[in-house]
């Protein structure tokens, strides 16, 4: 007999995330251990009337075909990968790996030529994403993986999966309702704003966010959710910041990590570990330098870091930067093949203000 919440999940991801209906092209990507899940959403697709496909994934095929491609290989792309991307009408993405180490001993160059062969496809995605053409979500599976990594038991990884979800309620829907009511009003208030300024013991930081809209993520693309988000003026971003939690991207752990920009360029970059992967990430190309992303975590439920950036960019009392690719729904501009989310803490001597009005200190929203 399956979990309920395993089946309140589900019926978020459908009926709340991407608001399946008849007739949609639904593909759920997912790891195969996450097979219960991905059950229960084909079900609440099918009940919808949509047209589910999908495919199994596993980390250590990828590895494999990481480690062992040729120069062509790692430059080919499925065709099946840009068909996708082009035509389907919502994308379900269930995470759930046997190993989150896989590509830890990966040559970062290689994985740069594959973030490079996919340049195209990403350019897709976030277009048909930004004009609502593409509805998507991303969700994790509670896996021996993730759980090992939060340095907790599969049981308590599997409650703490769920509250963060609200799938441990019995209308999940309704608390992410409130969750967008609340956020609606913060986005509200920072619209037409022209400069933000950051100040804490791990930032001074100045950006624009002139013609740019704060996006209130309220789990209809990830879940769980509970942000707010931007993209900066791509050339106004000037200052420093240092990163309080360890950076995750493609499995390789970055710790120590601190940047410094000038006109919206990382000049400096140092990382206590990994620093020749941070280095080698932000020369994958024109537009990895530059930030994509300002966000800023409103979900209090998440109280501790898990290694898992799904969960750890929404913990209320920290903010983000995202290397790379922008929000065109943002009103971001800057375009690279990477989208790397940096995460610091925000709970000490922090305060946030546009146009000169203090709207976050400690982190909390003080309007």
């Amino acid at each position: 007999m399956s979990d309920i919440r395993l089946k309140r999940l589900a019926k978020v991801l459908v009926n709340y995330s991407t608001k399946v209906k008849a007739g949609d092209w639904v593909h759920i990507s997912a790891n195969w251990q996450a097979i219960s899940l991905v059950k229960e959403v084909v079900t609440c697709v099918l009940k919808e009337g949509g047209n589910p496909s999908v495919s199994l994934e596993s980390s250590d095929l990828n590895e494999l075909f990481m480690a062992q491609a040729g120069e062509a290989q790692l430059r080919w792309m499925p065709p099946l990968d840009m068909h996708m991307i082009k035509n389907a009408n919502v994308w379900i993405i269930i995470e759930a790996p046997e190993n989150t180490r896989a590509m830890s001993n990966i040559d970062p160059s290689r994985q740069q030529v594959r973030n490079q062969t996919y340049e195209k496809w990403m350019e897709t995605y976030m277009k048909r994403s930004s004009v609502g053409e593409l509805r998507w979500v991303m969700t994790n599976y509670p896996c021996q993986s993730f759980a090992q990594e939060a340095e907790m038991s599969l049981s308590d990884y599997e409650n703490f999966v769920y509250q963060a979800t609200f799938a441990d309620q019995v209308d999940p829907i309704q608390f992410w309702l409130g969750i967008h009511d609340e956020q609606d009003r913060l986005v509200s208030w920072l619209a037409n704003k022209k400069k933000i300024s950051i100040s804490s013991p791990q930032a001074k930081l100045v950006l624009s966010i002139t013609g740019r809209k704060f996006i209130n993520s309220d789990g209809d693309q990830n879940m769980p959710s509970g942000e707010i988000f931007t993209s900066p003026v791509e050339d106004s971003v000037n200052g420093w910041v240092s990163f309080t939690y360890p950076a995750i991207y493609m499995g390789t752990v970055v710790e120590g990590v601190r940047l410094e920009f000038e006109h919206g360029r990382v000049v400096n970059a140092y990382a206590e570990k990994n620093e020749p992967f941070l280095l080698k990430m932000l020369d994958t190309d024109q537009g990895s330098r530059f930030l994509g992303e300002l966000g800023i975590g409103t979900n209090y439920g998440i109280s501790r870091f898990t290694k898992n950036i799904l969960y750890d960019e929404k913990i209320g009392g920290t903010f983000h930067l995202a290397l790379g690719n922008a929000f065109g729904e943002a009103g971001g501009k800057n375009e690279s093949s990477i989208h790397w989310d940096l995460i610091t803490d925000a709970t000490q001597e922090t305060e946030m203000h546009a146009d000169g009005e203090l709207f976050y200190k400690d982190g909390k929203f003080v309007l």
